[in-house]
């Protein structure tokens, strides 16, 4: 029987969690993952649950809460006609075989290597989300024959190594391929669903030492940090959109660029045991 008390700690942490992933995710855009993995890296090791795995754990969780918030979104989009289909259907086998390979590769790293990975990973995109230029092209049209069949996979993998979406990637790539925005946005959250629903899959098969694993885990994935950030970013994430309504998220943007920067540092600097 999990220790109530712990339980209750659990709570509040994560909630607080959910809420900040949910005005964020509303105000500026960015998928929940960047913000909920190493949110959930500090929770789960504050309270005591570290361990080899702690960060099969945190992508796990992360992923599962994706699968939840990329329907949603997917669904919204679609009334509006945003989401391109033709995009999701030549890319999507490629990004879920990508996702595939990525949990089989996650499930054999120790978390130092995956704190690592994502550290650098984060900084890459921190420095794109601070610094890229909307009119950057490498093309007009999105890549099809080889390049896909590069890109689609990795995409897919890197995004499973950093428990994300399709939205940290995906806006990216598809933007730099002349995509507009509303709908590389509307696309990627395609790209969240085919990422998580296959990782999360593998991810619940995949043992966790009990010692280092908190209550109600199922395979990987923690059942009440899915539950509670699901609960909260539903609540908060309309919050966010008003709030970039109300005023202009472009220089947010480059103010979560500089957290997002600070917290890939300090991801490398504990991956480095400094």
């Amino acid at each position: 029987m999990p220790d109530m008390m712990l339980l209750v700690q659990m709570l509040v942490m994560l909630a607080v969690i959910g809420a900040f992933a949910g005005v964020l995710a509303g105000l500026l855009g960015v998928g929940g993952g960047i913000v909920l993995v190493p949110a959930f890296f500090y929770a789960f090791q504050t309270l005591g649950y570290g361990g080899a795995q702690l960060m099969q754990l945190c992508l796990a969780t992360s992923l599962a809460t994706i699968i939840v918030t990329s329907v949603r979104s997917v669904l919204s989009h679609n009334k509006k006609g945003a989401v391109d289909w033709k995009i999701l259907r030549s890319w999507g086998p490629g990004i879920a075989a990508g996702a595939v390979i990525g949990v089989i590769a996650a499930a054999s790293m120790r978390s130092t290597t995956l704190q690592a990975l994502f550290g650098v990973l984060a900084l890459i995109i921190g420095f794109y989300l601070g610094l890229g230029k909307q009119h950057w092209r490498l093309g007009e049209v999105m890549p099809k024959g080889l390049r896909r069949g590069i890109l689609s996979p990795l995409v897919g993998f890197l995004s499973v190594l950093m428990g994300i979406g399709g939205g940290s990637f995906g806006v990216p790539l598809m933007s730099l391929y002349n995509t507009p925005i509303h709908r590389a946005v509307a696309t990627a959250a395609g790209f969240g669903v085919i990422i998580a629903v296959p990782s999360v899959i593998g991810f619940l098969l995949l043992p966790i030492d009990p010692a280092h694993r908190p209550p109600l885990t199922i395979g990987a994935v923690n059942m009440v940090a899915f539950g509670i950030v699901i609960a909260m970013t539903l609540i908060t994430a309309p919050w966010g959109v008003k709030l970039a309504h109300a005023m202009d998220p472009k220089p947010l943007k480059r103010v979560f660029a500089v957290f997002l920067v600070l917290v890939a540092l300090n991801m490398l600097r504990k991956a480095w045991g400094l």
